[in-house]
């Protein structure tokens, strides 16, 4: 039976490699994405995966879509909770909507994607969560306190809620990737790239979005019903925990 899966922010970058991965694990995929209609349109024309346009920070715009995918494709068995913001700033310079914007789309979108499917995973008896926190949620990160807090507040979100769902057949993870080779870490000057960030990964690399894609499946697996409220850390060795 090909399992319903929904990727937030699931259309470029990280989200993008999930998407199709997922396809090819044999899911009925849907990518959400926020607003860059001619990137999801380019997608769905190269992969065949059905796009949804939402603002993941709403939670009617959230419910009212994952509605209509559900109407369309089936009941969703596994959300993958990628889609993120970055407003970065040091502390003293950082305003109040740029805090707000962060927390509504990095850590409230949790809520507002898992909530409303909640209750058809808990009556069928299966479902995966996934969420894409960060190695910054782990260890904080300067001039990242808006997105450092939401992220870390995925993990508590993903460990209190994995034992609410235990007993109905749900898994709750979380995956923290290091850096990886996304467009947005690219654009990070080359002399700030090897001077200052490979130098900390021990692998001397950044990561693939395929590497995270490939984490993603094998917590979304049917055959992965024993790990829940777990932190998977996908970092080159930046980070140990």
């Amino acid at each position: 039976m090909a399992r319903i899966a929904v990727v937030t922010g699931g259309t470029r970058g990280i989200g993008a490699a999930i998407s199709k991965q997922l396809k090819a694990d044999g899911c009925t995929v849907a990518a959400i994405y926020a607003g860059n209609d001619e990137a999801a349109k380019n997608f769905n024309l190269e992969t065949g995966i059905a796009v949804f346009k939402c603002d993941v920070s709403s939670y009617d715009a959230s419910a009212a879509t994952l509605k209509t995918i559900e109407a369309e494709l089936g009941p969703i068995d596994i959300l993958v909770n990628n889609a993120g913001i970055t407003r970065d700033a040091m502390f003293h310079k950082m305003s109040p909507q740029h805090w707000q914007e962060v927390m509504n789309t990095n850590l409230n979108s949790l809520f507002n994607m898992s909530q409303p499917i909640w209750g058809g995973m808990r009556d069928r008896g299966f479902g995966r969560i996934i969420c894409i926190s960060s190695i910054n949620g782990q260890k904080g990160q300067m001039g990242q306190t808006n997105y450092s807090a939401a992220k870390a507040g995925e993990i508590g979100f993903v460990k209190s809620l994995a034992q609410e769902g235990a007993a109905k057949g749900i898994t709750v993870n979380a995956i923290c990737p290091g850096y990886i080779g996304t467009e947005m870490v690219k654009a990070i000057p080359e002399k700030v790239l090897n001077e200052r960030i490979l130098p900390l990964i021990p692998v001397g690399r950044l990561g693939e979005p395929e590497e995270i894609a490939r984490c993603v499946s094998f917590l979304a697996a049917d055959n992965a019903g024993f790990i829940t409220g777990a932190t998977l850390s996908a970092n080159g060795g930046q980070y140990m925990v």
